[in-house]
Order: C-alpha cells, then structure tokens, then sequence
C-alpha cells in the first residue's frame, strides 16, 4: 500500500478460486491441503491473467511466486521481468511455530497470531465476530511437508536470481515491523 502498488498473492488467488469451487480451484485444493505445490501450468496462468490487470501497469510485488526455476523461466519466456528477487532469511522451527499459531477469518480474511497477534476475544474475529478457524496447510505436520517441497523447489531460486544480479537477502528480525523495516531498507524505499 505504501508504495501504491498491488501485492499480488498467489496464495489469495489460490485461494479465492478454491472457495468459489472453480475448476483450477478444486485442482489447486488437492496439492494445497496435502502440503503439495500447485502446478506449474496453473501458476502461471492464474498469474499472467493477474498481471494484465491495469492496476499492475505501474509495477507490482508478487508474493509466493516463482517457487519454482520452470516457473521463473516461464515468466522470463514470457516478457514478465523482475527487478528483485527477496529472500527473506528465517529457521524451519520459526516458520512452523508461526504458521501453526496462525487464525484466520473465513467471513472478512482477517489474520491473527495466537501470540503475537492475538484477537481481542479468543477465537473471535475483531472485525465481524466471525469464529476464526485455522487454515489445513497450516497444521504443523503440513508446514513441514511444504518446507520440505520449498528446500528442494524453491531455494534453487535463489542461484537463479543471484546469478542475474537480482537477488537481495534480508534476516527475519522478531516483529513484522522491524522485518518490514529491514526489507525496506535493503530495497532502498523510504516508508
């Protein structure tokens, strides 16, 4: 938002396409509950729609995408360039112990942490009062299996966009604020 741009999430894309029971939808769903990356094919598609939209002619940030080296050749193959590739440096314990404290909203999307960002009534949406559930591909035994496909399929990526110049690496700091910080000051933008 700072930077006036939109933040494309494959994860959201996913995600709106699996509850409207679309057919890449319920594609998508097999390999996300199961820990499993949706393919290639699907990605990229979902995508490149995204991207044709004008709210994108400006610039863009993708998130959760590429994953994989065919996915960033594709986009490269494609026309779709990126400037810089963040690799947001933090341990597989870390990632598992956030993730699996992670509630979300089904009604409005709303995110909370059970430690670090706790709702005002335990269980309870602050913005609708909506029971908040936890998402399958965030169970503890599911964020392992995902990190497991992400060691062997997307850190290559990191050669791949170091190799181009692209590549920029930042340490996850304890608070999403001083990460943010961190990411930005690497990046060079002021917020």
């Amino acid at each position: 938002r700072k930077l006036s741009i939109p933040t494309i999430s494959t994860g959201n894309i996913l995600r709106a396409a699996m509850k409207n029971g679309t057919p890449v939808g319920l594609k998508a769903k097999e390999y996300v509950e199961s820990g499993r990356l949706v393919p290639d094919d699907v990605i990229i598609g979902i995508v490149e729609e995204r991207l044709a939209e004008p709210d994108c002619a400006g610039g863009y940030i993708l998130d959760g995408m590429p994953r994989t080296i065919p996915q960033a050749e594709a986009l490269e193959a494609r026309g779709i360039d990126i400037d810089c590739a963040l690799s947001i440096e933090i341990a597989d314990e870390t990632i598992v112990e956030r993730m699996s404290g992670r509630r979300t909203c089904p009604n409005c999307g709303a995110t909370y942490h059970v430690v670090s960002a706790p709702p005002k009534t335990e269980g309870r949406c602050d913005n609708c009062g909506a029971e908040l559930t936890i998402r399958k591909d965030d169970a503890p035994e599911t964020v392992k299996a995902r990190l497991e496909v992400y060691h062997r399929e997307t850190e290559p990526l990191k050669a791949f966009y170091a190799a181009r110049g692209k590549l920029k690496s930042v340490n996850n700091q304890p608070t999403i604020e001083a990460t943010t910080a961190e990411i930005a000051k690497t990046l060079g933008i002021e917020l």
